[in-house]
């Protein structure tokens, strides 16, 4: 019953955070996009009214006439609405999510002994501490060289790049990009916490009272702003990477990270300068190249194909009973009717029988041999030569007998 409590909790929490992501993620875009297509206005009476950007659009059958002010309205509307909710709700929906999906199981999800050997406790104050931390850092730098952009974008850049590359040395792959995501992400909402809504609070409160508003809450607040828009795309890739075990069992993953969030990057540059009327494709090609650096990185090996002639053939076949007695050894205590490491069978996969192993042959090759991203954080400590075998047999058809 706790298993099935956990899936429930695991599948509603996945389905808002995702719903919550997209309201925040979707703003985003849409602001950006709206700041770098506005327009100084020709008319007059917009000038008088301090309008310093406007922009006509059509969307759903109505025509849309967005204004931006230098400062604000001489007279403050009383409906005047906020975005904060968006990302609130995605980070605590996250965090939410990472809880019961990795810290509960942190021995099978946070832990790879081959990487760090470290207990389950330990396991989980390194995970919440690499959040705080990260936050923490990047605010100081914006805080001590927040005047210089360049030197803020640069400094930033190299701490992503060397805590993913502690991720990696601490945590299982699977773990590493995730964890990187997740601080990347909480380095956004604090954002919005700590400076963008106060700064906002502090520029509506002055204009409230009559008093006049200091330009740096808003300069800061844009600056934060453009930062989580960079921070966007590496942090989708991160939260999806878990699906793709080639990225994060890869042998340099956190290289593999690091490039892919560059890649990123330098997307999102493009489509920012495109809002601006620059089009410049060398942006996108750079990030292009990245993807295809790093497929060729993590591009698996040919394997020596079984020989197709009947010594050969007899020679390199591998018994079906020393199969079953790898994955009765490395794999069932995950994938079985009643696993012992989890309260219910990974992915509903089951390996406790022969027709299961049959099965899932294919899988079992892919996860366990190609990639290498099973089992999970090599928990049961599978090793090259048993590896080798199940792709010998999977190699030489998959036979339940010989």
């Amino acid at each position: 019953m706790e298993g099935y409590i956990l899936d429930w909790a695991n599948m509603l929490l996945r389905w808002l955070h995702v719903i919550t992501a997209i309201a925040w993620i979707g703003s985003s875009f849409y602001f950006v996009w709206l700041d770098n297509s506005l327009t100084r206005p020709n008319a007059s009476d917009l000038k008088e009214k301090g309008v310093d950007g406007e922009l006509w659009a059509v969307h759903g059958g109505g025509f849309y006439n967005p204004q931006k002010y230098l400062t604000a309205p001489k007279t403050l509307p009383e409906n005047l609405h906020w975005f904060y909710w968006e990302s609130y709700s995605t980070w605590m929906s996250g965090f939410a999510l990472l809880v019961v999906l990795y810290l509960f199981n942190a021995s099978t999800f946070l832990i790879d002994k081959n990487v760090y050997d470290m207990s389950p406790g330990a396991a989980v104050g390194f995970a919440v501490s690499y959040l705080v931390i990260g936050w923490v850092v990047y605010d100081s730098i914006c805080r001590f060289f927040g005047k210089s952009d360049r030197t803020v974008g640069i400094l930033v850049a190299l701490y992503v790049a060397v805590a993913a590359f502690v991720a990696c040395h601490v945590f299982s792959g699977r773990a590493a990009f995730l964890l990187t995501g997740a601080m990347i992400a909480t380095i956004m909402s604090a954002n919005v916490l700590f400076w963008i809504i106060p700064g906002q609070r502090k520029v509506v409160a002055a204009l409230k009272a009559g008093q006049p508003v200091d330009p740096i809450h808003g300069k800061r607040g844009k600056q934060r702003s453009v930062h989580n828009t960079y921070f966007t795309l590496p942090v989708l890739f991160a939260m999806l990477s878990n699906h793709y075990s080639m990225t994060y069992a890869a042998k340099n993953n956190w290289a593999v990270l690091i490039m892919l969030m560059l890649a990123g990057v330098l997307i999102r540059q493009f489509f920012i300068l495109k809002h601006k009327g620059k089009i410049n494709f060398a942006w996108p090609a750079a990030g292009v190249a990245c993807l295809g650096l790093v497929a060729f990185m993590i591009a698996p090996q040919p394997r020596q194909q079984v020989a197709s002639n009947g010594g050969d053939a007899a020679a390199n076949a591998v018994s079906f009973v020393k199969v079953q007695e790898i994955i009765n050894t490395r794999c069932v205590q995950c994938h079985a009717e009643q696993p012992k490491m989890m309260p219910t069978a990974a992915k509903g996969i089951k390996l406790d029988t022969v027709d299961g192993i049959k099965a899932h042959a294919q899988l079992i090759y892919q996860q366990a041999v190609q990639q290498k991203a099973m089992p999970l954080g090599n928990v049961t400590q599978i090793t090259d030569d048993e590896r080798a075998l199940l792709g010998q047999w999977f190699e030489g058809g998959a036979k339940t007998a010989n």
